[in-house]
């Protein structure tokens, strides 16, 4: 086995959404693995916490405050990250609203709120980003949080799902596009995992029907979606997968009855 195989060093990883629980702890992982990691994000506080974290283990990364939905912070985001580490080979898209609102009850502002974070930011990210990576032809990896909703439609997150099925969409289109050029675009689907964006879905009725369609019998952990995102990242064991939807949902999609 080579060693080597899963090792991101000397690479820079962006992480949009790594002040999250999933994408916090995909953060780690690629700290692990020997990346300089990058969290984009609003909140200061959480992204103190997962860089105390990091660095105690012996990791490198920092934090750089944007709002991913406005296409002048993404550009200023490439800017900094080139300036500071060199160059940018790792883009991960997470940050993610969802919102158990009826559907007559949606209004046009929910709506945007949970398309601009979960599908416009997205977009806007893999062409600040994707630009960079096709004209420095940079042989690099980018991946998109998708969602179960994404590929089957899920009840009470109907925005949420439409916002996420753009995602595999997009995702599909750009590995089509950019794997002549050397630039592999993958989604990395969680199944049910416990974060700050479906805490009010996740009610005691809901996680039974949940657990009751889960061969596991029991949440993901942040932990576990690690490997996987190792995986997508490393241009050495991942060199062929482009365009492909990773699901890592303890059976859920191979549930029927």
């Amino acid at each position: 086995m080579n060693n080597n195989l899963f090792s991101l060093t000397g690479r820079t990883a962006v992480i949009i959404g790594g002040t999250g629980e999933l994408c916090g702890a995909i953060a780690e992982g690629y700290a692990t693995a020997g990346a300089h990691v990058v969290l984009v994000g609003r909140d200061a506080a959480k992204a103190t916490a997962r860089l105390d974290k990091i660095k105690a283990e012996g990791g490198s990364a920092e934090f750089i405050p944007a709002d991913a939905a406005k296409q002048s912070d993404l550009e200023s985001l490439l800017a900094q990250v080139i300036q500071k580490c060199g160059q940018c080979d790792i883009l991960v898209n997470g940050a993610g609203v969802n919102s158990p609102t009826p559907f007559l009850d949606i209004s046009e502002e929910e709506f945007d709120r949970i398309m601009n974070i979960n599908t416009k930011a997205v977009f806007l990210a893999c062409q600040v980003f994707g630009r960079y990576f096709v004209e420095k032809q940079i042989p690099a990896s980018i991946i998109n949080l998708g969602s179960m909703s994404g590929l089957t439609p899920l009840s009470r997150v109907f925005t949420y799902s439409m916002s996420k099925a753009a995602v595999h969409n997009l995702s599909k289109n750009l590995a089509r596009e950019w794997a002549p050029l050397g630039v592999r675009v993958n989604t990395l689907v969680p199944g049910f995992f416990p974060a700050e964006q479906n805490k009010k879905v996740l009610v005691p009725e809901r996680i039974a029907k949940i657990m009751a369609h889960t061969p596991a019998a029991r949440f993901g952990e942040s932990r576990e979606l690690v490997g996987a995102a190792l995986l997508l990242a490393s241009n050495e064991a991942a060199s062929f997968i482009t365009g492909h939807e990773m699901v890592v949902d303890g059976g859920y999609s191979a549930m029927t009855i």
